[in-house]
């Protein structure tokens, strides 16, 4: 068996060396790998890749699919759980694969992503026929480009193809805030209503709706509320789960009209500490799909208010808060987001409302 080493950049190198003939064809067969690091780093890996090939313990990565690739590297991803690993498996068996699965992972090339990203915008891959949304696109994009950044690190690849693609860009308005007639209008309507102490605090705190219905009522202490955990439903059930990052865990100060209503919402029961704020008559945890359906059936009676999802609250919560000029690293931590580049992400166009004159006026009074 013979190999070479070639140089790739400054501290990159490409290994090329033979393997045994195709067992089908008889073709000799040329394995690739890259090597991030010194020459020496380079020459002791192709000593170990032919002792492997000698030995017939070489694992053939050439060959390895884009399919075959994307189920082994979701099995060994341990930091999701939940419904966000079932997300993503939807995501890969029926938005990925179809289009991209048959390609050798290593043959993947830019034009074969970008042409996938346009057929989902379009039809939304095979057997769908209907266009994805630009934010649900862009999501599958991210799970794609999460796996080929891991294939990099493991110099599976020597880069990742899907930075040269680009996901459609998302459109203001996909991002649903209620402007304060229509909070208002949605308040009257749901005064009295089960959905009413929810939605009222989901407006207050910002928080999503699975956090919302993970808490309990030790979780309040004075004007502050912790969040720590949300409920998700999966296919094993409702459980509960703890934030997958350290923002996700954090305290929000509340205003006085939501402590107001809480009070109101507790009434003069002495409730548990670990008795959940939101709960179904027998204090079980209530489904979020629960809360969602019963939200789109009232809020299409609300004259005057668009068809919005729950979610809107939280998004009209950020609206406020980037309103109220708090700077973005303080609406990232009472939102949860992991960084800040997320909150600017989702509402970069926000942050830009006067921006600019508020520079200026910065500015002239600094000069003063």
């Amino acid at each position: 068996m013979r190999g070479n080493i070639t140089r790739r950049g400054k501290h990159s190198w490409r290994i090329k060396f033979d393997g045994d003939p195709d067992a089908v064809t008889g073709d000799r067969r040329i394995h690739y790998a890259t090597v991030k690091g010194k020459r020496a780093d380079a020459e002791a890996e192709l000593a170990r890749l032919l002792n492997d090939a000698h030995r017939g313990t070489l694992i053939d990565t050439s060959r390895v699919t884009v399919s075959s690739y994307l189920h082994s590297w979701l099995d060994g991803k341990l930091d999701i759980t939940g419904v966000t690993r079932e997300r993503y498996t939807e995501i890969i068996d029926n938005r990925i694969v179809p289009a991209l699965g048959h390609i050798e992972l290593q043959r993947l090339r830019p034009k074969h992503v970008q042409d996938w990203l346009s057929i989902l915008s379009k039809s939304g891959g095979r057997r769908y026929g209907q266009g994805l949304s630009p934010r649900t696109v862009r999501h599958c994009y991210r799970v794609l480009w999460g796996a080929l950044k891991q294939a990099v690190r493991l110099e599976l690849l020597s880069r990742n193809v899907a930075d040269a693609a680009t996901p459609p860009r998302l459109k203001d308005d996909e991002v649903e805030i209620l402007t304060p007639d229509q909070i208002r209008a949605v308040r009257d309507a749901l005064r009295g209503h089960r959905l009413g102490p929810i939605a009222s605090l989901g407006l207050a705190s910002g928080c999503r709706l699975g956090e919302l219905l993970a808490l309990r009522w030790g979780d309040i202490d004075g004007t502050t509320l912790t969040v720590e955990r949300s409920l998700e439903h999966t296919k094993a059930g409702l459980q509960f789960k703890s934030p997958k990052t350290k923002h996700g865990r954090r305290k929000i100060s509340l205003p006085p009209s939501a402590l107001a209503e809480l009070a109101v919402h507790r009434g003069d029961l002495l409730r548990h500490p670990e008795a959940l704020l939101f709960s179904n008559p027998d204090g079980s945890p209530i489904k979020p799909t629960n809360i969602s359906v019963q939200w789109h059936r009232e809020i299409r009676l609300i004259k005057g208010v668009p068809n919005v999802t729950f979610h809107a609250l939280r998004h009209t919560h950020a609206s406020a808060l980037i309103a109220g000029k708090l700077d973005v690293v303080s609406v990232s931590r009472r939102l949860g987001h992991s960084s800040p580049v997320i909150t600017l992400k989702v509402y970069a166009h926000l942050f830009g409302d006067g921006a600019d004159t508020d520079a200026a006026d910065a500015i002239e009074r600094m000069m003063k």
